[in-house]
């Protein structure tokens, strides 16, 4: 979910492992040009998931290890979210509306429905069943520092990696 941390927790794993990090806000103003709250406004949601789909898709096809963070709605395309889950290391930074919201309040860099504490949960809980779907790890972050998160993603993801020699280790979140 939006506020979740993503890019922040992303960042860290990126700059602690040495991997290249692929950021879906990143990847989506470097393909169109526009970020994803301008896309909404002026596009529509469709437009912005489709957008979000194709950066996700880009980004799963880069060679070697990565850290990829990947918009909420891909979990919405079970195409989607059975190649996210095979794609490596798949890590939900789960938070809860209250945090999601305190996080996003302002908007700034948001689209506008985002704002809304009761949209968030809404949206929260319909994707609660997808997310667990396709996490290999589930992390609360609601009270965790940035470091703590990463501490136990590297913990978990050295054991996947490990489990799974040979297909090359990626994390998501």
């Amino acid at each position: 979910m939006m506020g979740a941390g993503k890019t922040t927790v992303a960042r860290a794993l990126a700059h602690r492992l040495g991997w290249p990090l692929l950021d879906n806000d990143t990847q989506i103003r470097a393909a169109t040009g526009r970020d994803g709250p301008t896309i909404f406004r002026e596009s529509g949601e469709d437009e912005l998931h489709a957008a979000e789909e194709q950066a996700f898709l880009r980004a799963t096809v880069q060679p070697g290890s990565s850290i990829v963070t990947v918009a909420g709605s891909v979990v919405d395309d079970p195409e989607l979210r059975a190649r996210l889950r095979g794609a490596g290391h798949v890590v939900w930074l789960r938070a809860s509306p209250r945090i999601l919201h305190q996080r996003i309040a302002s908007g700034a860099g948001r689209r506008s429905d985002a704002v809304d504490e009761r949209w968030l949960a809404r949206v929260a809980k319909d994707r609660e069943p997808l997310y667990a779907a396709v996490a290999h790890q589930v992390v609360d972050v609601d009270d965790r520092s940035v470091e703590a998160i990463a501490d136990a993603i590297v913990n978990a993801a050295g054991v996947a990696a490990h489990e799974s020699a040979g297909r090359g280790a990626r994390a998501r979140s």
